[in-house]
């Protein structure tokens, strides 16, 4: 088997260790900058994914993530940040990571080699009519491979994230975005240039998806769940600015909605007028 692309050593940082603070800050900064270049390559498959979920969410399919070590710390964070920024239920995205819950505070050697694990998660989170995304940055992991292969058995819709387009991973999937963030400047260290591009590219399809799902009103979050005094402060704001209440008529308007801020904008008649 060749050496996976996320493999290779960046000739820009062969004397890294006698770089200056500034000068690896500097160096790495560089490298970093090229990496939104090669996610916007990337776009097309990007806007395909993002379709085939909103497509299944308007079926009653679900979004899944399913990675190993930092991939999956990435798709777990993503899947997390749905329910409060969109009111969704815990379940409609979700993110599974080799080892477990534990996998998110502690690395654990060896769980993205097994590969009978991934196809069980995947047996266990994964149906006809859902999308499953596998990240791997390499493409090689046993773990990810496999869940994705069990995925499309299941019938669910396959998508590949990765740093390697022509990688075992790629293969098992229908859709492949392969985002080329070229070598690391710590060789092998794909939580650097490839993290951020699959932080990225996980941004994309979650908040897209959502939104042409209906989950926001413009650029607002209408269905955000309040739980904090940030957000409650933020609900008020919203309501506020698009209804022309005062703070305290869009505080006692998301009060008497129990804290809807859908249904305390659709509750006050029509918008005023944006600016």
């Amino acid at each position: 088997m060749s050496e996976p692309r996320t493999e290779a050593r960046n000739p820009r940082a062969f004397a890294l260790a006698s770089l200056s603070t500034r000068e690896l800050l500097v160096l790495m900064n560089d490298e970093d900058a090229t990496v939104a270049a090669a996610v916007h390559a990337a776009i097309p498959r990007v806007a395909e994914t993002v379709d085939l979920v909103v497509d299944a969410f308007a079926r009653g399919g679900r979004l899944r993530y399913v990675g190993a070590g930092t991939s999956g710390r990435l798709g777990v964070l993503d899947a997390s940040e749905a329910p409060p920024t969109f009111g969704v239920e815990p379940d409609l995205v979700h993110g599974v990571i080799a080892g477990g819950d534990a996998a998110l505070r502690r690395s654990i050697e060896g769980a993205e080699d097994d590969a009978a694990a991934g196809a069980r998660e995947m047996r266990a989170h994964a149906r006809r009519g859902d999308v499953v995304v596998g990240i791997s940055a390499g493409g090689r992991s046993p773990y990810v491979v496999a869940a994705l292969a069990t995925a499309r058995e299941a019938g669910a819709r396959a998508v590949a994230l990765t740093c390697d387009g022509g990688s075992p991973l790629a293969r098992e999937a229908e859709i492949v975005i392969a985002v080329d963030v070229g070598p690391e400047v710590l060789a092998g260290s794909s939580r650097l240039k490839a993290g951020t591009a699959t932080k990225l590219v996980l941004n994309m399809i979650s908040t897209s998806a959502l939104i042409r799902a209906g989950r926001t009103r413009g650029d607002l979050m209408v269905d955000l769940r309040p739980a904090s005094a940030k957000l409650r402060e933020r609900a008020v704001r919203i309501v506020r600015d698009e209804t022309g209440l005062d703070e305290a008529g869009a505080r006692a308007r998301l009060e008497a909605s129990g804290w809807s801020v859908r249904a305390a904008i659709e509750g006050a008649g029509r918008p005023r007028p944006r600016r």
